[in-house]
């Protein structure tokens, strides 16, 4: 029961590992940017709930009424610089990475580096649970992974059934000929982009109703992030929501066999395997074809 238990929590984290890594994986996969600055995006979304919460007694999951309209304006401006300075794939690499120093260095200075929590008192999800016979689930990772399926879905669905969405997968195969279709290769990267900051508001807060915070987290994010984009296939929504999963199942059931120390081990062996036996990940050949 206990490796049960064990799997079915870590699938729920996996919720918010998918939720952090599509923002990442779609902006790859349509736009050719490696967008390392969405972490620093889903770390300012992470402060400012702490902030609101904590300072003006608001609900945590009510501060997304700010993130969310905030980061959104942000990830668009952010994809309008990339399209004006003309970054390339490793370029926006190394612009991004900068970025996320600069933005953790930000946060240092404003909130410090001390960890950070919001008290019991604000946010009453993070000691709320679910019984269901003998698992137990804590409220949080099961607003994760609810929250992950809608928008994940629903984001997938809006790719493959709506005119913008055809537009972006378009544009994504071949930016030349998308433009004498008069495709605008630009506004749907700032509108791509907007959705983006938008998610990694809502990952944000999300992570900030469980966890304590300081501004080094972002770095913790890289490796299971990136995990969960290869495993699912660049630009591949529904493949990086059930990666996810995966992942957050595979953490957990060897973090309770092994120890925690031995799922980052495990993990990084199937992603190893994943590249020599599917190049474009496991549940895709190639992004949006």
């Amino acid at each position: 029961m206990s490796t049960v238990q064990a799997a079915l929590a870590g699938v729920l984290l996996g919720g918010l590992y998918a939720l952090m890594a599509a923002g990442v994986s779609v902006i790859w996969g349509v736009l050719r940017i490696i967008n390392l600055a969405h972490f620093g995006m889903i770390l300012i979304s992470s402060y400012l709930t702490f902030q609101l919460a904590s300072a003006w007694d608001v609900d945590p999951i009510l501060t997304l009424a700010v993130t969310v309209p905030g980061l959104a304006v942000l990830g668009g401006a952010l994809q309008w610089g990339y399209e004006r300075l003309g970054i390339t794939d490793l370029n926006s690499l190394l612009v991004s990475f900068g970025l996320l120093i600069i933005t953790v260095q930000v946060v240092s200075n404003v909130w410090s580096a001390d960890f950070q929590r919001m008290s019991s008192a604000v946010n009453p999800y993070a000691t709320a649970s679910v019984s269901v016979g003998r698992l137990v689930f804590p409220v949080t990772t099961l607003f994760a992974f609810l929250i992950a399926v809608t928008l994940i879905t629903g984001a997938h669905l809006a790719l493959q059934r709506t005119f913008i969405g055809r537009a972006m997968r378009a544009s994504a195969q071949d930016h030349t000929i998308a433009a004498a279709f008069g495709i605008n290769h630009r506004s749907l990267g700032v509108l791509l982009g907007g959705v983006s900051g938008a998610t990694a508001a809502v990952a944000g807060m999300l992570f900030a109703l469980a966890n304590a915070l300081t501004p080094t987290t972002a770095f913790e994010w890289f490796g299971t992030v990136f995990a969960v984009v290869i495993l699912g296939g660049i630009g591949h929504l529904m493949g990086t929501l059930v990666a996810g999963l995966l992942v957050g199942a595979l953490s957990g059931v060897v973090s309770l066999l092994l120890s925690p120390a031995a799922a980052p081990l495990v993990l990084f062996s199937v992603i190893v395997l994943t590249l020599l036996l599917r190049p474009h990940g496991l549940f895709a050949r190639r992004a949006f074809r």
